[in-house]
């Protein structure tokens, strides 16, 4: 199953990231979840080459993302969800769950490998068990960073112990915030993990699509 489902996304970019069974009991919308999503931006060709042929479309990475991940649905006999399904399943805490990860002072979570750069596009639900191997606690490079230059990039200190003024942080992007709107947070870009950073269009695309939530 695991082979056949990456080697379907394999065409996309997307893949699979990590799943886990929920516990006998457990209120849940299934038996088995495998998370769905990418690390850096290998999806990015694939995603413009479908715009390109979509121009148009309302929330564009969103409605791809669904194309891609439904057809992989129906090939394994999974159903789809994804972040923007309402009432909102908790892909946050799922994704912990299936990889490990803890937040970071942003709220992102860190990953090990991708650091600040990926995201979660949707998840396959399973009305049976999978029998996924027991996950071992992901190394939090968050944990290694003494400086934390995440917390005193943003221009409008957005971003503090204490959580995310995400009014303040909209204010400056809708304003004078000409770089975070081109290029991307500021704070995120302060990260040292960087091995995986997005490309400055891609960084775009993501933030017009946090102004227009």
């Amino acid at each position: 199953m695991i082979e056949r489902i990456t080697a379907l996304l394999l065409s996309s970019g997307l893949i699979l990231r990590g799943g886990f069974d929920f516990d006998r009991g457990e209120d849940a919308p299934a038996k088995a979840v495998l998370l769905v999503g990418h690390g850096g931006a290998d999806y990015w060709p694939h995603f413009q080459e479908w715009q390109a042929r979509n121009v148009g479309v309302a929330d564009p990475l969103d409605a791809w993302s669904l194309i891609v991940i439904d057809r992989v649905a129906d090939a394994v006999g999974a159903r789809a969800v994804y972040p923007s399904d309402r009432p909102y399943l908790p892909f946050q805490q799922w994704a912990m769950r299936a990889e490990g990860l803890k937040p970071s002072p942003l709220g992102v979570l860190m990953h090990p490998e991708f650091g600040l750069w990926h995201a979660y596009r949707g998840a396959l639900l399973f009305d049976r068990a999978l029998v996924l191997g027991e996950l071992s606690k992901a190394r939090h490079l968050c944990d290694e960073c003494r400086e934390k230059p995440c917390l005193t990039g943003c221009p409008v200190g957005a971003f503090d112990v204490d959580g995310y003024d995400v009014g303040a942080c909209r204010g400056h992007v809708l304003g004078e915030g000409v770089v975070c709107r081109r290029q991307g947070c500021i704070a995120r870009n302060a990260c040292p993990f960087d091995a995986y950073r997005y490309p400055a269009e891609v960084q775009a695309l993501h933030m017009d699509a946090l102004l227009a939530g």
